[in-house]
This record gives C-alpha cells, sequence and structure tokens, in this order.
C-alpha cells in the first residue's frame, strides 16, 4: 500500500497535498507520504475543497456524499476520509500521476 493511505475500520483516510489554482485537476504523484492533486480552482470560499471532492468521486467512482474532508479545511495538507473499497483504484491512479 502506498504510504499515504491507511486503514481505519470500513474506511481509507488518504493524506493529500493539494494544488490549487492549477490549469487542470489532475493526480500529480506522491511526495512525502502525500497524494499530490493539482486543482482547477482557486482556494478561495471552498471552491478547491468543493473541485477536489468531485474530483475524488469521480476517479473512485464513489459519491460524493461518501467522501469526507477530515482535517485541513484551510490547508494545503488534508486528510480525506472514503470507503476502504476504492483502495485499489485510488492507488493505481496514485502511481500514475
Amino acid at each position: 500500500m502506498i504510504e499515504c493511505f491507511r486503514i481505519d475500520g470500513d474506511r481509507l483516510l488518504l493524506n493529500i497535498k493539494a494544488v490549487p489554482g492549477s490549469s487542470r485537476t489532475e493526480f500529480a504523484g506522491v511526495n512525502n507520504n502525500r497524494l499530490r492533486i493539482r486543482i482547477a480552482a482557486a482556494a478561495e470560499d471552498g471552491k478547491a475543497n468543493s473541485e477536489l471532492i468531485d474530483f475524488l468521486a469521480r476517479s473512485s467512482g464513489c459519491a460524493k456524499k461518501e467522501i469526507i474532508l477530515q482535517l485541513g479545511k484551510r490547508s494545503r495538507l488534508k486528510t480525506i476520509s472514503l470507503p476502504v473499497s476504492v483502495r485499489q483504484k485510488l492507488e493505481e491512479l496514485a502511481i500514475k500521476g
């Protein structure tokens, strides 16, 4: 398992470094035990957080309501909680990114 993922019961905890204001939203590899995700939204009024959750939902195939921003609402360093069932798909996408 990639170091940015942890399993807690039936939830997958994902450590992310968000890079808002990018030209497009995409996975950008793993660095310092965090999955880097470029976000095509500004870090204002929750726009980047919203885009991040939308992107993770599209990428993982789970519903947005199943994705919880646990830590880092106002930070680039975030912890996201998702269903553990999406682990393999997100790991594959993270490695490609």
